[in-house]
């Protein structure tokens, strides 16, 4: 018995051409009409390759958020003030990249719609205008990365001299306050070099009426007036021709005019010039967008950055008074023609000089 279960075992391994018993062949017959013999069942056990790489992808993502959760908690515990400045550098190149996308979305539109510059909105000419300058700084930095081993002195640069290499992304709240007190210091120092001019200019002055206007708005800026919108559009006249128009002003008071803007004054009198004008113009078409905006639409830092880049020391000084201030230069900017924007320009020291500042 023994032995012919061990024959058959073999016959049925090796195919052998012994036929098995009646028997056995009704056994295999009802197997395989059975429930064995059916299609196999898709298995839900067995994820598919695109489900596999986005499980892993959210596994590696998760860990990597907590192991920089704990490398942020081990910094701020062992080493607070280099955890600060970390953060600060983090969050600036973010809010960089932020703006840099945004910028590319909006002359993205410009090309797609042919749109000019001035034909923007307020926000998106601001935005255009500020990611300009800073990018122009970052770019100096680059530069001066270049050379081999020199960015690890650009590191120890940008830490010991923050704020003229490094925009204000990059800046803490308290250095935001400070160094916008110190550039507003340093182009302070040209309002009395501004205004010396302006007397002197009004002998040149024909008509003996704006002269008089030149002289009397000159004094009460002297005297600590602050003077009104009124007695700024009276000398319209005054700064469209000789001596006070754009292109009669001399290299000197150019040099003064853009350290009141916080320019570079060291540039050849034709580029000091074409420089001032554009700026001078973007200024304008900034004031004509707000104007068609509102002032009441801006936030309280909108209205600040607004004032400061116009030659308020807006850091120090309510939210209301700013809008009034900013409501007074509106009123100034929409009058004027393109031929009367060296009015504009002055405008800077005339309106800003002995406005009420609140100090610290």
């Amino acid at each position: 018995m023994a032995l012919s279960r061990v024959c058959w075992s073999r016959a049925a391994l090796w195919g052998s051409a012994v036929a098995p018993g009646p028997f056995v062949t009704r056994r295999l017959q009802l197997g395989r009409s059975g429930s064995a013999w059916r299609a196999p069942r898709s298995s839900k056990l067995h994820l598919s390759p695109k489900a596999d790489v986005k499980n892993l992808i959210s596994y590696v993502v998760t860990k990597t958020r907590a192991i920089n959760g704990t490398y942020h908690r081990f910094l701020g515990r062992h080493f607070p003030r280099f955890y600060a400045l970390y953060t600060v550098f983090m969050k600036g190149i973010q809010m960089l990249w932020a703006d840099a996308k945004k910028a590319r979305r909006i002359k993205a539109n410009m090309w797609k719609h042919n749109v000019k510059f001035h034909q923007l909105s307020y926000r998106e000419m601001e935005h255009l205008r500020q990611f300009r300058r800073d990018v122009t700084k970052c770019l100096f930095v680059g530069v001066i990365s270049i050379p081999p081993f020199a960015n690890y002195l650009v590191f120890l640069l940008m830490y010991l001299f923050p704020r003229q290499l490094l925009v204000k992304h990059f800046w803490t709240p308290k250095q935001q306050i400070d160094f916008l007190d110190i550039y507003h210091s340093l182009r302070k120092q040209s309002h009395s070099e501004i205004i010396a001019y302006l007397e002197r200019a009004s002998a040149l002055v024909s008509d003996e009426r704006l002269r008089w206007h030149l002289t009397d708005v000159c004094t009460k800026v002297q005297n600590g007036t602050h003077p009104t919108a009124h007695d700024i559009l009276a000398l319209r006249e005054c700064f469209s021709t000789y001596p006070l128009g754009l292109n009669q002003l001399q290299a000197l008071q150019m040099k003064a005019l853009s350290r009141a803007l916080l320019l570079t004054p060291y540039l050849p009198p034709p580029l000091l010039r074409w420089r001032l004008k554009s700026h001078t113009t973007v200024i304008h078409q900034l004031d004509r967008a707000l104007a068609k905006l509102g002032i009441g639409q801006l936030t309280a830092q909108e209205v600040k950055s607004a004032c400061y880049l116009r030659g308020l020391n807006s850091t120090h000084i309510a939210d209301d008074r700013c809008r009034a201030w900013l409501g007074e230069w509106l009123q100034i900017s929409c009058s004027l023609k393109e031929a009367e924007l060296s009015l504009l320009l002055h405008n800077v020291v005339l309106l800003s000089t002995n406005y009420l500042e609140t100090r610290r």
